[in-house]
């Protein structure tokens, strides 16, 4: 061990009391926000992942201004390339095509305004965790024409019942009105009647016949890591050339940008403790600083450089952070651990409607556990000690020796 360190050791171990208080500072705040941390990322995460599963996808291929208009009424330019691309790219989990169109479903004199939703039937319910929740006949099936799936709140509000026969009118692509019988063979139940209102489906295929519009109106991608979004969706966009590649932020702007109001103040949060930390820590070393003057005066006196007896206090603070850091993690480790297993249910703060802009949300949050504690631990550690030990050791370097050493006012 070099000199320096050997002085470091010995300064720390004689001042045990405000050694130990400083530890207990850093470990509290590195503690903090690391818990935070990890419970605002499961957070993030969560959000993420119940957008993907609610049929929207990390990423949608939609046809070219369609996040301008969003008109039902758009294709894609050459649907069967754009599924055959984005099921190339690597990482992909699945991908699943759409059409969407407006139409009435009437039941005797009762009707209600829906979404019709064209879809696979093989892979949408890889896609959409919302219609493996059909708990009355089956869902869709591909050689399925002239029937529908619905859910709850939708059957309730035209009081009708599985097998039951609802009338469909809707807009041709021509202009004239389409009409046409569906068959309910399933009734889809969320747990939200926000969403349940709004499922009706239908097979891609009958969709295509009722609108007179041929092909898919957007792909829905998922991705195995919900990390790699932003750069798979910008090699996905680079095999595009007449459509467009849209993250879940742009096909759902309000849930981007509460994601980004989320993650600023997350950040906001941990700027916060950590200035906190260095505050306190500062209030500890400013002290040391004072108590030991004389004898950084003799250090200096003695020929002691500037730059050595700098690296002497930023030395003492670094082993500071690192066991502040050390403590921060014990302490957080099982409260993280509990609620990455556990969660934290906020059932009873959502209320019955888990819904948002039309995506279901689990009521449970848990938090992210992982390795990056570790480095994030030892980044709020050290950096706190090292912004705080800055100005003590600028008061050590600017005082004058012999004035200390005389006992004369600086």
């Amino acid at each position: 061990m070099s000199l320096v360190g050997k002085y470091t050791m010995r300064s720390l171990a004689r001042s045990r009391r405000r050694t130990l208080l400083s530890v207990l500072g850093v470990g509290l705040g590195c503690a903090i926000a690391v818990f935070s941390t990890a419970f605002m990322r499961g957070g993030r995460e969560m959000r993420i992942r119940a957008i993907s599963e609610s049929g929207y996808g990390h990423v949608r291929i939609a046809p070219e201004g369609w996040a301008q208009s969003r008109r039902d009424e758009l294709r894609l330019q050459d649907g069967p390339a754009a599924l055959a691309a984005a099921r190339g790219l690597a990482g992909v989990k699945v991908v699943a095509g759409h059409a969407r169109a407006q139409g009435l479903l009437a039941f005797g004199t009762r009707v209600a305004g829906v979404q019709i939703l064209g879809v696979d039937p093989a892979v949408e319910p890889q896609l959409n965790r919302l219609v493996r929740a059909v708990d009355e006949g089956r869902y869709l099936q591909a050689d399925d024409m002239g029937s529908v799936v619905v859910g709850r709140t939708l059957l309730e509000r035209l009081d009708v019942e599985l097998e039951d026969d609802l009338l469909l009118t809707l807009s041709r692509a021509d202009g004239e009105l389409e009409y046409a019988m569906l068959r309910i063979v399933g009734v889809v139940t969320t747990g939200s009647r926000e969403i349940d209102a709004a499922i009706c489906h239908v097979t891609l295929a009958e969709l295509e016949q009722l609108t007179g519009l041929p092909g898919v109106a957007e792909v829905s991608v998922v991705f195995a890591d919900a990390h790699q979004v932003d750069a798979l969706a910008a090699v996905l966009a680079g095999q595009m050339s007449e459509d467009e590649v849209l993250t879940w932020r742009e096909v759902l702007p309000a849930m981007g940008g509460d994601a980004a109001g989320d993650k600023a103040f997350s950040n906001l949060f941990i700027g916060i403790v950590i200035a906190v930390v260095i505050l306190g820590v500062t209030s500890a070393q400013l002290t040391a600083m004072l108590e030991r003057r004389r004898e950084f005066a003799v250090l200096i006196a003695l020929g002691m450089k500037g730059s050595k007896l700098l690296r002497l206090v930023l030395l003492e603070a670094m082993v500071m952070g690192v066991l502040g850091a050390l403590f921060g993690l014990v302490l957080a480790s099982p409260l993280v651990w509990h609620t990455a297993t556990a969660g934290v249910d906020f059932s009873e703060a959502m209320g019955d409607d888990l819904a948002i802009t039309g995506v279901f949300f689990d009521p449970v949050i848990y938090a992210d556990m992982g390795l990056w504690m570790l480095p994030y631990a030892f980044f709020v550690g050290l950096s706190s000690t090292l912004f705080a030990a800055l100005y003590p050791a600028w008061s050590a370097l600017r005082q004058d020796p012999a004035a200390v050493l005389s006992l004369r006012e600086m």
